[in-house]
């Protein structure tokens, strides 16, 4: 009996009409933190539109830092954009059913953003370090053109990524349970559900984490490492702060998005037992509050877009 059971399990593919999202089912604040969820999809609307609108309109910051720059706010925007709504309209309409095709799309979309971030943190990285040990030939090694090729480079290989990940996830067959826990359609929870062998799945899931998540991480600190160095054998105390005050807002940035992730995975390693509760709400904050925050950073911190939105809010005060 197990082996027909096997055999039908690989040769019938079992698709369920959708899902049932249940992660905040048990929460006890949940509408407490949907409005804070709300407040921040709206600051990660306004702000990152903003950040875009102002590098667009002023051809002085067509540079290949401020590309980079809007290359992440544009990430940003999409990835809160494919979960926060959703997680809005399941407390209001108390409409958790998410279609399968629709599932998929969120999954593909929530997962190519977070590796785009990933390597849009190691784009700015490479951009501080051309700047800082090579300034004489920063012009001529980092051009727009340059700049262009890596961050389009990047967006091909995370879509080609996820389109295989996402579509391996139509091999499996879903005959029993339909309900995801976590806050969106999760890849591992969903494969998780599945009565046929997802040995595939979990292993592009653990090998896209690492090289995803390491590979960008790696470079960023390898280049801080030839940042000090270069910084430390300037001869001037004011260079060598000039130099690091460059640093300050992407150093930030790669704090808020990198330390979560990390923090929540060495307590899924070392931790045996976590409220399911807790991980999913430390999973989606983890999530959020990054692309919310980065555009805050950057607008408050760089000279050059600080300068042009508080003239571009002047000019509204005063047009008739």
């Amino acid at each position: 009996m197990s082996s027909l059971r096997t055999v039908l399990n690989e040769s019938l593919i079992i698709h369920p009409p959708g899902f049932y999202i249940i992660g905040f089912e048990t929460f006890s604040y949940i509408s407490v933190y949907i409005i804070f969820l709300a407040f921040v999809y709206v600051v990660t609307l306004v702000f990152n539109i903003l950040l875009i609108y102002i590098i667009a309109r002023n051809h002085c910051l067509h540079t290949p830092k401020f590309l980079a720059v809007v290359n992440l706010a544009v990430i940003d925007v999409i990835l809160n954009t494919s979960t926060i709504p959703s997680m809005i309209k399941t407390f209001l309409f108390k409409a958790n059913f998410v279609p399968f095709n629709l599932c998929l799309l969120q999954m593909f979309v929530y997962y190519a953003c977070v590796i785009l971030e990933s390597y849009a943190l190691a784009i700015l990285a490479y951009d501080r370090l051309i700047a800082i040990c090579f300034p004489l030939r920063h012009n001529s090694i980092n051009t727009m053109r340059s700049m262009s090729c890596i961050v389009g480079l990047t967006w091909c290989y995370a879509l080609g990524v996820i389109t295989f990940s996402t579509v391996i996830m139509t091999r499996l067959s879903f005959c029993n349970s339909v309900r995801v826990f976590s806050y969106f359609c999760d890849y591992a929870p969903v494969f998780r559900l599945a009565c046929n062998d997802y040995t595939l799945q979990a292993s592009v899931a653990s090998a896209s984490s690492m090289v995803n998540l390491m590979g960008p991480f790696t470079f960023i600190i390898l280049s801080y490492v030839s940042i000090l160095v270069t910084v430390f054998r300037m001869k001037s105390v004011s260079s060598r702060m000039k130099a690091l005050a460059t640093c300050i807002e992407h150093l930030v940035l790669v704090a808020v998005f990198y330390l979560p992730l990390f923090s929540i995975f060495l307590m899924g390693l070392y931790v045996r037992s976590i409220d399911p509760d807790q991980r999913v709400l430390s999973l989606s904050l983890a999530s959020c509050i990054p692309p919310c925050i980065n555009s805050i950073v950057y607008s408050l911190k760089t000279k050059e877009i600080k300068t042009r939105a508080l003239a571009l809010v002047h000019r509204m005060k005063t047009s008739p």
